[in-house]
């Protein structure tokens, strides 16, 4: 999928309309949250959208822009205004896998990540490295697809007998089970549905395409299949194609830690 992505980055702006909907929604909640983080990160940041937002939140924290495609690391350096360049207020770019951060630990105070954890095959590596960087009090807010994302295709599939094509992605309670065994505290989730329409297959397929996660959301199937599943997908009432996107969205706080690293119980006293 890597591949996938990269080739994706110069068309990725063009059909990021969930991402920059979800980003924006993130942002709404971040908007109850009293947090001055002194560096924060963007894992998964795509060609910026989301660093960009918390560097106009948070304009005293050192911003780092996450992402293993390097070529989406190059369209955020291309959309850093040349101010910012010149003064070295500009995001720093980290070329790495979020399974294995070249980040000390402790070092972060806010981690954001928009819809990128659900295309790991298991987000527990992935959460425990991000624990692993917060520090102590630090927040991580993320959101990521659910196991409803592309209902309305299930239903053609289903009803064409073509099989379930769709990628199956983590429900809510599985990810905040994750959360506490990465050893956040007291994760909130909550979640909604986006739907977008489009007025053809074609016009559904070229953004998947286009956002470089074609194949690993819709898997592989025979053309003969796919014509019947799209075919078989119900309009709604103005003959457009539903679309819906499940949206789960995460928030936890790295607590104070209960043990050493070697296991021995950390006890603490309170003076009166």
């Amino acid at each position: 999928m890597r591949g996938d992505f990269s080739d994706a980055a110069a068309t990725y702006d063009s059909a990021a309309v969930l991402a920059r909907e979800v980003g924006a929604r993130m942002g709404a909640r971040l908007d109850l949250v009293k947090i001055a983080p002194q560096r924060l990160a963007d894992i998964g940041c795509a060609t910026g959208d989301g660093i960009r937002d918390l560097q106009q939140r948070y304009g005293k924290a050192l911003p780092l822009a996450l992402d293993y495609a390097l070529p989406m690391l190059r369209a955020v350096r291309g959309r850093t205004p040349r101010l910012q360049r010149m003064t070295g207020r500009g995001p720093r770019l980290v070329n790495a896998d979020v399974r294995a951060l070249p980040l000390a630990a402790n070092s972060l105070g806010l981690v954001w990540s928009n819809l990128m954890l659900h295309w790991l095959e298991d987000p527990l590596p992935a959460l425990r490295e991000l624990h692993r960087v917060l520090e102590v009090g630090g927040l991580l807010s993320f959101a990521t697809l659910g196991p409803d994302t592309l209902k309305e295709l299930r239903e053609a599939a289903s009803k064409v007998g073509a099989g379930d094509t769709v990628h199956r992605f983590l429900d809510m309670h599985d990810l905040g089970d994750m959360l506490v065994a990465a050893g956040f505290g007291d994760p909130v989730m909550d979640m909604e549905m986006i739907t977008l329409t489009y007025a053809s297959p074609r016009a559904f397929l070229a953004d998947q395409r286009h956002l470089g996660v074609r194949d690993a959301l819709l898997g592989q199937q025979g053309w003969r299949d796919w014509r019947r599943l799209l075919k078989a997908w119900r309009r709604d009432g103005d003959g457009r194609l539903p679309a819906t996107f499940e949206i789960v969205y995460g928030h936890a706080w790295k607590p104070e830690p209960k043990q050493t690293a070697d296991g021995r119980s950390i006890v603490r006293f309170q003076s009166r």
